[in-house]
């Protein structure tokens, strides 16, 4: 199925992270929340792990304070089991009802499985595995759709060619540095899956630009990633538009893309985002964007080939 989706998820991986439950620090947390629900954007992305379970928790609260709708907006993930790495039928059922319970709803739109590094595609994908746990929980109406959400292309790739989920979530490999993702989105659009593409900025160097400690895709940038992004700013500069425009504006306008996921931490990011969003990229700068050539990207998904 293809649920009906926004550009722009908006995502909530920080969301109450170090906050004590009934503190003042929560309580802006929720506020935070309620901007985020009152958004114009369909869904908010989270997980059974985010914040150690504060992101479910906080935005649990959040849907208390607004009431049912905010109940239909929230994706959220299964997660290995914190101090074993299970992550069998068994532990996403447990992963699933720790979410319900915090978030205070009897079901989700989507469900992801995420991360699935702690078992292999074998044990994930056979009896008693982790997806046989996610097909029930569709089937019993519990969810309407599942997906799978994490990186390494060699292993999603897997995953989508199964034909079992409906949605697919990928991050950091779909941006202007690197595309590696673009074939296996490719295969899950012509399966009529949900694409989500997550992290357009790199979760770093493509927000900040070229400069001491910028990261992408959670790892330091190269020298050489440096200089093809100062020549990416320079491009940007000539159009006279921002490099994170651009960034997200590479995902927002891919056919492969259904919607991008954007993690944020403030209402400030969100205007941004926002107005992100509404900023005109001229065609000419994606010709321009191409005479760079391959960007020298820090990913490396040899470990899971």
């Amino acid at each position: 199925m293809t649920l009906n989706v926004s550009p722009l998820t908006l995502g909530t991986s920080g969301l109450g992270r170090d906050t004590a439950p009934g503190s003042p620090e929560e309580d802006a947390a929720v506020a935070f929340a309620q901007q985020l629900f009152a958004s114009t954007h369909a869904f908010l992305d989270t997980s059974n792990n985010y914040a150690g379970g504060r992101s479910e928790a906080v935005l649990g609260r959040a849907i208390a304070r607004i009431g049912t709708d905010a109940a239909t907006r929230v994706i959220s993930k299964v997660d290995a089991e914190p101090e074993t790495g299970a992550f069998d039928r068994d532990r996403v059922l447990r992963s699933f009802d720790e979410t319900v319970t915090r978030l205070g709803v009897d079901r989700l739109p989507l469900l992801h499985l995420h991360d699935p590094y702690t078992v292999t595609f074998d044990e994930a994908m056979g009896r008693g595995g982790a997806v046989e746990g996610l097909v029930e929980l569709r089937e019993s109406g519990r969810v309407d759709a599942i997906g799978v959400a994490a990186g390494p292309i060699g292993l999603m790739a897997r995953y989508v060619g199964t034909g079992v989920f409906d949605a697919v979530l990928i991050h950091n490999r779909f941006t202007v540095v690197d595309s590696s993702a673009a074939p296996v989105f490719a295969d899950a659009h012509e399966r009529g899956m949900t694409v989500f593409n997550a992290a357009p900025f790199g979760a770093g160097i493509l927000s900040t630009g070229a400069k001491e400690g910028a990261m992408y895709g959670y790892r330091p940038a190269t020298p050489e990633l440096q200089e093809w992004v100062s020549r990416l700013e320079r491009v940007c500069a000539s159009f006279g538009v921002s490099l994170p425009a651009v960034a997200l504006h590479y995902s927002l306008r891919s056919p492969l893309v259904d919607s991008t996921v954007v993690g944020l931490s403030s209402a400030p990011r969100l205007d941004q985002l926002d107005q992100l969003e509404a900023t005109p990229v001229p065609e000419e700068l994606w010709t321009e964007l191409e005479s760079l050539g391959p960007a020298p990207s820090t990913i490396d998904d040899s470990a899971y080939a």
